[in-house]
């Protein structure tokens, strides 16, 4: 199974940018006559770019709006506003046959393997749904063939085409997922934490695998995680979220070594490390408090309660991400610099 060649397709291009997208869900009271009291801002003007044949890792905590962008850009939700384009479509104004044609572009692959797949169809099924959906997209009377192609791809046996999700292990039952993302050749591919439900052995194969396909393919990934040492193996850049804002975005470089932003400078010092040495040498950030609902977040910064550079005008003005000082990279902070100032 080969990708189709395009000699207008350059690698580095942007082929996604995203704009100030916002969701916010309503909160409503009353029975009858139910009227909205407030919303939970989940996503809220969330901007960047994604690159042909790059991985853009997204972090943050649980709660922070990662899964919900992911539900955005596949369009598995509506958008309170903003906008993002495919190749210069607009992702959001598009229906119809032009949907359809987008959606074929870009693929998901979910987070839980257990429950994304259907316990009643066979792999075969699973794995040939697009086929039924898209039927240009394999030959009359090949859509076996193809799916079998498919499994051999992601490392499974093809004639294992008739068993059932049950039949299969965690790391196996994602690569059928994988299998099924790939079976209309994207061009993207939203991963929304995909390795979070599997033992630590099987996520270093799957991980392996992406990038296998990736080079094969030409493949782009939103890869969506909390785990900073998973996204540094895989991502060319990574975005760091706080409460539905982007608030750091660099290259894995920019971000894991260079962080100026202090929640991205605390969730780093959070990883585990094996060397004794290291942890010894390394500065250790504790926050104190919690999270904010999302339902009424702080004014200005929105980690103004939590940060320990905090001042009186982190309440007043909120930060953007743009380039400071201390590094070009953009960084969402009054304040950024390269080290942070207490332990």
């Amino acid at each position: 199974m080969t990708a189709p060649a395009s000699p207008a397709k350059v690698r580095g291009e942007t082929i996604l940018a995203v704009d100030n997208l916002v969701k916010h869900f309503p909160i409503t009271q009353g029975v009858l006559f139910q009227r909205q009291v407030g919303a939970v801002r989940a996503v809220d003007g969330v901007s960047f770019e994604l690159r042909r044949g790059e991985t853009l890792g997204v972090v943050g905590e649980s709660g922070c709006g990662k899964s919900t962008l992911a539900r955005l850009l596949m369009r598995l939700e509506t958008p309170t506003s903003g906008r993002a384009t495919l190749e210069g479509n607009d992702l959001f104004r598009s229906s119809g046959a032009e949907l359809r044609r987008l959606r074929r572009n870009m693929q998901m692959v979910m987070q839980d393997p257990y429950t994304s797949l259907n316990p009643r169809m066979t792999v075969g099924a699973i794995i040939g749904e697009p086929f039924d959906i898209h039927p240009d997209a394999a030959p009359k009377g090949s859509k076996r063939k193809r799916v079998q192609e498919l499994l051999d791809v992601v490392g499974l046996n093809p004639e294992h085409i008739n068993r059932y999700p049950h039949q299969f292990s965690g790391g196996q039952r994602q690569r059928i997922g994988i299998a099924r993302a790939l079976a209309l050749r994207p061009e993207i591919i939203v991963c929304d934490e995909p390795v979070s439900a599997l033992d630590v052995s099987i996520q270093a194969q799957v991980i392996n695998l992406l990038e296998q396909l990736q080079d094969e393919f030409g493949l782009s990934y939103i890869f969506i995680a909390h785990d900073l040492s998973v996204v540094r193996h895989i991502a060319d850049r990574v975005a760091v979220m706080y409460l539905g804002k982007i608030v750091e975005i660099g290259t894995e470089d920019e971000i894991y070594e260079r962080a100026t932003h202090p929640y991205t400078q605390a969730l780093l010092s959070a990883v585990p490390v094996p060397d004794p040495d290291a942890r010894d040498d390394r500065t250790m950030i504790r926050l104190t408090g919690d999270v904010p609902s999302p339902a009424d977040p702080p004014s200005g910064c929105r980690f103004r309660t939590r940060c320990w550079k905090a001042q009186e005008v982190c309440a007043r003005e909120e930060p953007h991400p743009v380039p400071r000082a201390a590094d070009p990279h953009p960084s969402a902070c009054h304040f950024a610099e390269l080290r942070p100032t207490t332990t």
